[in-house]
């Protein structure tokens, strides 16, 4: 940087993620001032994967404030939480009006609401930014979910596009509203890859355990499928994991991995946030509740030896069933994207954001987790009807579900009836089938809220209010 220049936008956080993303700003021509408590990270990186580009390393926050141009764009890269309010507390009294603060990690929403709040009522903006493709994405081109004040995200707006995944030659970044837009938009983004990824082992689960496949089946398997209509990332990955195989033992690397699944929260933060909202996402939920249950190992071992399953074996025709897998795989996969939608939609009317749901689908076709194929489809379906009310009622997606729906209760009455886990694949086709009901069994449970505490229902031959007594009182 030569004297007298400025730097275009500061880093705070040099883990990983916010590594990559300096390195991506700084290959895209922006001059970036980067800082890390650990000083010794700042110098690794200018000096080393840095060294040839225009990246610039300050040891104090003072220091990195006095190294940016005005108004400052600051990104922070550290871990959601308290860790984020600290940071705001020791930068902010050296920053001045119009400043600009982005928080580029997993925020909770509710959280950046009240960030944005506080700040801007100190004359700083605050940007609370989704970023989703993990630490290649981060390098490469990630998917970029920016929320918050639009005027300020107008001015960074030139750097989040041009290190943004392109599709097209269209970035997957644009504005999607206020506060803690951004953040919600990426907490929506990773419930659905939860979903996704839950259905995805318990295909594996099917394979393996319905028709008896070994690993390189298995890959051979999601190859296929990654050339068809599940054509995605996930897919993808998940068919070269089948691949790997273990330098010690010489198997394959996933039949020697625990199966215990970790999680960050995301997930869980969106089943709260759909309770609170009364938006059912069941894929998603029961996805989480699966990671859950994946920590009970020592518990699961032990009722292994105690309590019993079916015995029966699978009789069908093994290249008939696994067609059917591929089908319910496909029509559990909507269920699963449909709620998040639906979610996104309930967010938008109760938080006031506005939010463009095809605009969404197109964030998420390049850098992100869940980028697949049928993105394009959802786009397509909020072209034809910005107030879609969910997309299992869109003509393309319900083509698709009349269609598969044969195929998917065969895999879940099979997997049930030999004594399969399933959660994410059964809770899909139960809200595919509570959905598609004009009539379902709410009425009793409306007379039994009324009999025992006088909740009072409504009829459906007239209109009002109605309470009845259900006995004789004393």
């Amino acid at each position: 940087m030569k004297m007298g220049n400025k730097c275009d936008i500061g880093l705070i956080g040099l883990a990983v993620m916010g590594e990559n993303l300096a390195l991506n700003m700084a290959e895209k021509g922006h001059n970036v001032a980067v800082y890390n408590r650990t000083t010794s990270k700042v110098k690794e990186l200018v000096e080393g994967r840095g060294k040839q580009l225009p990246l610039h390393g300050a040891f104090s926050m003072a220091e990195l404030v006095g190294m940016l141009d005005r108004p400052r764009k600051i990104m922070l890269m550290v871990k959601a939480g308290k860790p984020v309010d600290d940071v705001i507390a020791e930068i902010v009294p050296i920053l001045e009006t119009g400043d600009i603060l982005i928080d580029g990690g997993n925020s909770y929403f509710p959280d950046t609401r009240r960030r944005s709040k506080e700040l801007e009522a100190r004359g700083i903006f605050f940007l609370g930014v989704g970023i989703s493709g993990g630490e290649e994405g981060a390098l490469k081109g990630p998917s970029v979910m920016p929320g918050g004040n639009r005027a300020a995200y107008e001015k960074v707006a030139p750097i989040l596009t041009s290190i943004a995944a392109q599709v097209g030659g269209v970035p997957c970044c644009s504005y999607v509203g206020p506060d803690g837009a951004g953040h919600y938009v990426k907490m929506v983004h990773n419930g659905i890859e939860y979903g996704d990824m839950q259905l995805i082992a318990e295909a594996y689960t099917v394979l393996k355990d319905v028709l008896g496949m070994d690993a390189s089946q298995i890959q051979a398997a999601f190859e296929r499928w990654n050339q068809g209509e599940l054509e995605s990332y996930l897919i993808e990955i998940t068919a070269e994991i089948f691949g790997k195989h273990d330098d010690i033992t010489g198997k394959p690397l996933v039949d020697i991995i625990l199966d215990k699944a970790s999680q960050k929260g995301t997930g869980r933060w969106m089943s709260q946030d759909a309770l609170e909202l009364s938006v059912p996402i069941p894929t998603i939920t029961e996805a989480v509740f699966a990671r859950s249950m994946s920590e009970y190992k020592t518990e699961r071992v032990t009722a292994s030896g105690i309590l019993q399953g079916p015995e029966a074996v699978f009789q069908g025709d093994p290249a008939a069933f696994l067609g059917a897998l591929e089908n319910a795989l496909y029509a559990a996969k909507i269920c699963s994207y449909a709620q998040g939608f639906a979610l996104l939609k309930a967010a938008s009317e109760n938080y006031d954001w506005n939010l463009q749901f095809g605009e969404t689908a197109l964030l998420w076709r390049g850098g992100c987790i869940i980028r697949a194929r049928f993105l394009e489809s959802i786009r397509d379906a909020y072209a034809r009807n910005p107030q879609l009310a969910n997309l299992l009622i869109d003509p393309f997606f319900a083509t698709v579900l009349n269609r598969t729906q044969a195929d998917w209760r065969l895999v879940v009455a099979t997997s049930q009836q030999l004594g399969l886990p399933i959660p994410a694949l059964s809770a899909s086709l139960a809200y595919f089938d509570s959905y598609r009901r004009a009539v379902g069994s709410a009425n009793l449970i409306q007379a039994q809220r009324d009999y025992f505490g006088a909740h009072t229902y409504e009829r459906v031959d007239r209109p009002g209010i109605y309470h009845t007594e259900w006995f004789q009182k004393a």
